[in-house]
């Protein structure tokens, strides 16, 4: 069974060099978190992908090449999707569309050297809408690439926000999705909702434990929420973590935002359905998988792992053995992503 994966990161260190991203964990905010963590992928003995540590995460994040190449094939990866971990958005506003187009050229350099293994999303300067939409386009038309990838907010605000129109629109008008992955909580709850605690666990519960998760969820509640979807008919949205918490809240949200307090064309769980894919991001765990199966469907659920920062350790098994029918696991390991991004 093939097997595509479509969360699956590299860096750029112009961009990480200009976004500043070494200072802000200087500053305390992501804490020492990684200074604990010495596991190395090898160590663990049980099957379901691990967090690998930060020094070995970037390391392997670097390799766009044969090593990454190989360590699918020990694992029974056939394809991933490529995208930036990195945050142009905080690069400064001079500087961003030099940075982002270079950096997608990297990326296209590595795809194009193995197109039947890698495929990229492209990275955008979210600072500057206008110029982020004409990215998108050159990405996707010039470089082949399957849509775009945001990691966190666009700026101060979320998507809903008007000004990032052009880029819906673009991404409407092309037919091509945009991955909406955690980043880094609001400034203004950062303290009140994840402070107090000892340092190391306030930053991991503001984060990947709870936090990012959190504002990646409700990124994309206030793009039903604000009528983007009505707007823009062909805009797909994906979502990592089993939907960022969204999907458990659909039924809830459905009773008590109902269609005529949003003045929508559906309910927010018809919307939900119809525009969201929803990926695993590596948690592989058999009762979330259930419910979202369930909830969604087999057709919008695709593959992912999370790699480098989650391990690949059993993610073929997990897949291979859910008790669902061979039709649907091909769906989810590679027809949807197939049809999603017309491969």
């Amino acid at each position: 069974m093939k097997i595509i994966c479509i969360e699956e990161h590299t860096v750029d260190f112009a961009i990480a060099k200009a976004s500043h991203q070494a200072q802000e964990m200087e500053a305390g905010y992501m804490s020492d978190w990684g200074s604990r963590v010495k596991d190395e992928p090898a160590d663990f003995n049980d099957n379901r992908p691990h967090l690998v540590a930060p020094e070995i995460s970037l390391k392997l994040a670097t390799d766009v090449g044969a090593g990454r190449i190989a360590e699918m094939d020990k694992h029974g990866i056939d394809m991933q999707v490529l995208s930036y971990s990195t945050l142009p958005q905080l690069a400064p506003a001079s500087q961003a569309i030099a940075l982002t187009r270079a950096a997608n050229d990297r990326l296209a350099e590595a795809v194009l050297a193995n197109p039947s293994r890698f495929g990229g999303f492209a990275t955008l300067p979210w600072q500057d809408p206008q110029a982020a939409a004409a990215e998108l386009e050159r990405s996707v038309r010039e470089l082949g690439f399957k849509g775009t990838l945001l990691s966190g907010r666009p700026g101060l605000t979320f998507l809903d926000d008007p000004r990032y129109e052009p880029v819906l629109a673009k991404l409407n008008a092309l037919k091509v999705p945009i991955y909406v992955h955690p980043g880094f909580p609001l400034t203004q709850v950062r303290e009140p909702y994840y402070g107090g605690l000892d340092k190391e666990v306030s930053a991991r519960l503001s984060l990947f434990g709870w936090g990012w998760h959190n504002e990646a969820g409700i990124q994309v509640i206030r793009m039903i929420l604000s009528g983007k979807f009505d707007k823009y008919p062909h805009l797909q949205v994906i979502s990592g973590h089993w939907g960022e918490m969204v999907p458990f809240y659909l039924q809830r949200m459905d009773d008590t935002i109902p269609q005529e307090a949003t003045r929508l064309s559906r309910t927010i769980t018809e919307t939900y359905k119809q525009h969201v894919y929803v990926t695993p991001s590596g948690m592989l765990n058999l009762p979330h998988f259930e419910f979202i199966h369930k909830v969604m469907g087999a057709d919008r659920i695709i593959y992912s792992v999370d790699y480098p920062y989650l391990t690949h350790t059993g993610a073929r098994a997990f897949l291979e053995n859910l008790p669902i029918s061979q039709d649907d696991k091909e769906k989810i390991a590679h027809r949807n992503a197939e049809a999603l991004f017309r491969m």
